[in-house]
């Protein structure tokens, strides 16, 4: 038996980054799409993540120059107010509004698909999947398309932890919309969100507490969490591991919170104005009635899904955070391209993460590409490596800031590089740079004896390959 006519080429659930990239390609190849978004229009990104957080670390690094300045510049006399967090989150609004309207909803307008405000969830059957759409209005509308692509992203997710939901705890969405700075705020976790956040609100006057179950950026190498944990004790943020976080209760004498966790082998109680729960995220998936059109689910609610983003059905697709793949953007945007391609020209493409890079902007930043000196080991690969501290790039030095390093890992067989990790300003930038040499499989005698230009913190990478072979601390500043 046949099945009617689609309604539409490709539906898509959701306008975060996965989901505009599937538009743009689909619209540019003539499909018609149907996008529906059930809150504000641009997803996690631009409204809650990435641009939000951004601007206002960039505020508080400001803040902290400010702060830091009359010890690292001789000659220079500066001096810092409190920060006025309901005015710096005003300002974080305005600009959200500004990319949301400039890449979002204007670009909607530009490429001319369908947008639909309104919850939309599967119906129908296996061999024929729908979507029921309620409005906003409540209207209910079925549509059926060729292809679906579910890209709803994730959110905050927080552990059973005893009497955690009895408390008014902060996420990273909720902690971006405070209208008062707290005086003491206490953190759980150890990851990119939290490290971030703490840095933030440390920066812009909260006395912070830190409670991290193993180390700081556990996946990535042991010495960028040692260079951001000295990082952190300087700027007095107080870490806290390994702590394990047992209960936690509001305390009625001071309206604050209580945490109770077991560090090393004793417990202790924490005490503090406010509680930032940054402990990872989760797909959005349990309103979308994935079952009933045969879509299976991982433990976490993820959808699952190959190397050419295909689920269980193979009419619908997952692209973002919803895969349970890492959570950037960038793989969010690769995800919706690919996922057109595969489906409407049979392109066979498949997601490759090997030269994937990862940042934390923190300050410095923490940044990578490849693998750890960890992972090439557990692969077998017999490696060799070099951390080449900051004191010996000239651009750190006419910083004033020598916090941090640049790491090399590389096969020593061939000589060719397997991985970069940096703690270091432009710590992302070096990474970018780290993806061209990844793909190019470049060696370290090849990236030592490239251009490079003077003073620029990129120099470091060529000087880290140097040190392979040479004392670096025995060169002149420019020596090739």
């Amino acid at each position: 038996m046949s099945l009617p006519s689609p309604d539409f080429d490709l539906a898509i659930i959701g306008s975060g980054g996965g989901a505009f990239a599937a538009a743009i390609r689909a619209s540019n190849q003539g499909k018609r799409v149907l996008m529906v978004e059930r809150s504000t229009l641009g997803g996690t990104c631009v409204n809650t993540g990435c641009i939000p957080s951004k601007a206002l670390l960039a505020a508080a690094e400001a803040r902290q120059l400010a702060l830091d300045a009359p010890g690292r510049f001789s000659g220079i006399s500066t001096s810092s107010e409190p920060a006025d967090i309901a005015e710096l989150i005003h300002g974080k609004r305005v600009l959200v509004e500004s990319v949301r309207a400039e890449k979002y909803s204007g670009l909607v307008t530009d490429h001319g698909w369908e947008l639909r405000q309104g919850h939309a969830a599967f119906t129908g059957t296996r061999d024929d999947p729908m979507l029921e759409v309620i409005g906003e209005d409540g209207d209910r509308e079925v549509v059926r398309a060729a292809h679906y692509l579910v890209a709803t992203g994730s959110a905050p997710w927080a552990p059973p932890i005893r009497g955690l939901q009895d408390t008014e705890y902060l996420t990273s969405t909720s902690a971006m919309e405070l209208k008062e700075l707290p005086d003491s705020l206490l953190v759980i976790g150890g990851g990119y969100v939290a490290l971030e956040q703490a840095q933030l609100f440390s920066r812009l006057g909260s006395k912070v507490t830190l409670l991290v179950r193993s180390r700081l950026a556990s996946n990535e190498e042991p010495e960028a969490s040692q260079a951001l944990m000295d990082v952190f004790a300087h700027e007095g943020i107080r870490v806290v591991r390994p702590a394990a976080v047992s209960s936690i209760c509001m305390d009625p004498s001071t309206g604050g919170v209580v945490a109770t966790a077991a560090v090393s082998g004793r417990e202790d109680v924490f005490r503090a104005s406010r509680l930032l729960v940054a402990t990872g995220r989760r797909p959005i998936t349990d309103v979308l009635n994935l079952a009933a059109v045969g879509v299976n689910t991982g433990s976490r609610g993820e959808i699952l899904v190959n190397k050419q983003l295909t689920s269980s059905n193979d009419r619908i697709w997952a692209a973002g955070d919803v895969t349970g793949h890492r959570k950037f953007v960038y793989v969010a945007a690769a995800h919706g391209a690919l996922m057109v391609d595969n489906a409407f020209d049979n392109a066979g493409r498949e997601i490759d993460y090997r030269g994937l890079p990862r940042a934390v902007f923190t300050s410095p930043a923490l940044a990578a590409v490849g693998m750890t000196e960890t992972e090439a080991s557990a692969a077998g690969i017999r490696c060799e490596c070099r951390i080449l501290p900051l004191e010996n790039v000239p651009r750190a030095l006419v910083n004033r800031d020598i916090r941090g390093f640049i790491k090399i890992v590389a096969d020593a067989g061939t000589g060719r590089i397997l991985g970069i990790t940096a703690v270091a300003k432009d710590a992302p930038e070096l990474a970018a740079a780290g993806v061209y040499i990844l793909e190019a499989g470049m060696t370290v005698a090849q990236v030592a004896n490239l251009w490079s230009p003077y003073l620029s913190m990129a120099e470091g990478i060529k000087i880290a390959a140097q040190s392979y072979t040479t004392d670096v601390s025995k060169l002149s500043c420019c020596a090739s």
